[in-house]
């Protein structure tokens, strides 16, 4: 109970938005701490309004402080930097996300030399980022998943606007949250196939992480969620595909011609228990199976 009071102390203080500038302007810091006076000059306030901020920090061991001499200086407590940071990443500066975003450009249009310009790259990046930062999810490290999500639906729009020759068959699976059902499906197709298909997920409103328990059902079985993480159905990804599986996510999906549609009726796991999710992703693993035998792909 104490511990619990303690944490809920913590993130009342990390709300504030002094002390994250504060706890930015330390973590950002070359030698990884600053003085009241640095931070004074750098936030325009006054030391003693300063002081008073980092002695609530220092309170709640989220900041130490080392006094050399006449100066002291304010460092995070080593055991806190990671949670903090993984807090204060929603606060980053305007400035920061633009620059961030650019860089995602540039990098992707140097990936993609050839097949689309720069304008088009940039405007998937955009695009991207907007879609995983909309609503109220708070979605962890947004700028890694901005560019991942944006080199995804490039690669889909790649192959989309290119000829079916001699390629793998691309597998897109899609369900409301893309937290559930459909990594279940995506992480063993991935898993029994190999290269031998292309898996993609999305989902018609997806949530923040996927669930825990579908992680660990997968576990149980020797299969990875790899790095997966819940996007938003857009149109490239079901044009790049030869089969679209839908697990309760109605009309969401768009329809077009030459693609092979699959409803799956499955139960939601989604605060399930884990005896409840193994029953799913039993069920899930024996559809998938009669998949690749239909894609004439032979399974691991």
């Amino acid at each position: 109970m104490e511990t619990e009071s303690r944490v809920s102390g913590e993130l009342k203080l990390l709300s504030d938005p002094t002390r994250a500038r504060i706890l930015g302007l330390i973590m950002e810091s070359p030698e990884g701490r600053r003085s009241v006076g640095e931070l004074a000059l750098q936030l325009g306030l006054r030391q003693p309004t300063v002081s008073h901020h980092l002695k609530a920090l220092v309170d709640v061991d989220l900041v130490t402080r080392t006094p050399e001499g006449r100066l002291a200086w304010y460092s995070m407590h080593p055991d806190h930097v990671d949670r903090v940071a993984e807090v204060l990443n929603p606060h980053r500066s305007t400035e920061l996300a633009e620059a961030v975003l650019e860089r995602i450009s540039t990098d992707l249009t140097a990936r993609f030399a050839g097949v689309f310009g720069p304008e088009t790259v940039e405007r998937y990046v955009r695009e991207s980022h907007a879609l995983l930062a909309d609503g109220e999810r708070t979605t962890k490290y947004l700028p890694s998943l901005t560019s991942r999500f944006a080199a995804d639906r490039l690669s889909a729009l790649a192959r989309s606007e290119s000829p079916p020759i001699d390629r793998v068959p691309e597998v897109l699976f899609v369900c409301v949250q893309n937290a559930g059902r459909s990594q279940i499906a995506a992480a063993i197709l991935r898993h029994l196939a190999g290269d031998a298909v292309l898996v993609r997920t999305a989902g018609s409103a997806p949530a923040d992480a996927v669930r825990s328990v579908v992680v660990a059902s997968l576990d149980e079985i020797g299969v990875s969620i790899g790095g997966e993480f819940p996007k938003p159905l857009t149109d490239e990804v079901v044009r790049a595909a030869d089969v679209v599986i839908t697990m309760g996510c109605g009309d969401a999906c768009p329809i077009y011609p030459g693609r092979r549609y699959l409803d799956w009726d499955i139960e939601d796991p989604v605060g399930l228990p884990i005896g409840r999710v193994r029953g799913i992703r039993d069920d899930i693993e024996s559809r998938v199976r009669e998949l690749l035998v239909s894609l004439a792909v032979n399974s691991a």
